[in-house]
């Protein structure tokens, strides 16, 4: 008997004298992050929530097999906020225009009602061409009877990993109307803890025919923003649940077959969700470098192809820079490539690795090399 078929459902129950202390926690590392970023200037600030907001783009839709460029998801959140990047480019990639979409009207406008219409247009967003990869599906609309029995599973087709049964679609309606009523109910329950059974239930009740996840992980992030009472975003709880996958998918399936006490759910949820608070504080280290880099390089009257690849390197950029990598991201000529790369030297932005001839390759400076240059042109 999976927990949808329990008499008493949705009523979950949990704990709470259990779960105090974690929630306690959580609330104070809450606290402590944003305060943190309170003290920092507005655009240090910004810069964090993109990055923020860009990780939980990519990741929750790398939960469910979607690879998105994270350069476009980028971009396109940058355009939305009206923040100026460098390398920003224009996104044409429907994908990527439907889930940024959804992310940031699930947290941007986080103090919006939760209705059925407004998921829906979610639900739309994300499938612009009314099909999930070749296969036409129901768009903005539940699941319809004849999309038949479906399961919620894991893995690469043919190893899936069959984790629970949904309900049928004659309960949809029924089902939806009593989940929208309650997320918004103006009870005692710490947005926190609504946000973890708030994706429980959606995942359990699965209205659509796909997209599921993202919008659930979507709803959770809506009741975060809620509990952080702000519209920037500095932690990702979808990049956390991508990294602990295996541990995501072992709690959900365990809880499906248990009963209508959630407490272990929620358990997890919290752990989960106070790593996601303490790896923001690694996202937020490297967001201060990057500034600080940045504040650097913007003395010198840098052109367009330098300040792409300075971005470019400064965030997932892997290996060294070499001439003919240049040229191709810059999309100028190995002569110009070459130029820039030796104007950026000797700026004292770009630094030369030991290997020459065929081998020659180019690192970023670091923060101590940059101070450095600087110190010995004021001399």
């Amino acid at each position: 008997m999976w927990i949808h078929q329990r008499q008493g459902w949705p009523n979950v129950s949990w704990n709470q004298e259990n779960l105090s202390i974690k929630l306690a926690s959580v609330r104070h590392q809450q606290g402590r992050l944003l305060g943190r970023m309170g003290a920092l200037g507005f655009q240090v600030s910004m810069e964090a929530a993109l990055q923020t907001l860009t990780a939980d783009v990519v990741t929750t839709s790398d939960i469910e097999g979607e690879r998105l460029n994270p350069h476009d998801v980028r971009s396109s959140i940058a355009r939305r906020l009206g923040i100026q990047t460098a390398g920003m480019i224009e996104t044409t990639n429907e994908n990527v225009e439907g889930i940024v979409d959804v992310m940031l009207d699930a947290t941007q406008n986080y103090q919006m009602p939760l209705t059925e219409e407004r998921l829906y247009g979610w639900h739309a967003a994300l499938f612009p061409t009314g099909r999930s990869g070749m296969r036409p599906i129901m768009v903005g609309a539940w699941r319809p009877p004849s999309a038949g029995p479906m399961q919620v599973v894991s893995g690469p087709i043919g190893r899936e990993i069959i984790h629970f049964e949904v309900p049928e679609a004659t309960r949809l309606k029924n089902e939806m109307t009593r989940f929208v009523t309650w997320f918004e109910e103006k009870e005692s329950i710490d947005q926190v803890i609504k946000a973890g059974i708030a994706h429980l239930i959606f995942v359990t009740i699965h209205p659509f025919e796909d997209g599921n996840g993202r919008i659930a992980r979507a709803i959770a992030d809506m009741a975060l923003a809620r509990s952080d009472q702000t519209t920037s975003r500095f932690y990702s709880m979808s990049s956390q649940i991508a990294a602990e996958r295996k541990a995501y998918y072992f709690y959900l399936e365990q809880q499906q077959r248990s009963g209508l006490d959630v407490t272990a759910w929620l358990d997890w949820f919290l752990d989960c969700l106070g790593r996601a608070i303490q790896n923001a504080n690694v996202l937020l280290d490297a967001v201060f470098s990057k500034a600080a880099y940045w504040s650097h390089a913007n003395k010198n009257s840098l052109n367009k192809r330098q300040k792409l690849i300075i971005s470019r390197m400064l965030e997932d950029f892997k290996g060294f820079m070499r001439t003919s990598k240049y040229a191709t991201m810059a999309k100028c000529s190995p002569d110009t490539a070459l130029r820039d790369i030796y104007d950026l030297i000797s700026c004292g932005l770009l630094v030369q690795n030991p290997d020459g001839g065929r081998n020659t390759s180019y690192r970023l400076a670091t923060l101590e090399e940059l101070s450095k240059t600087e110190s010995f042109s004021n001399l």
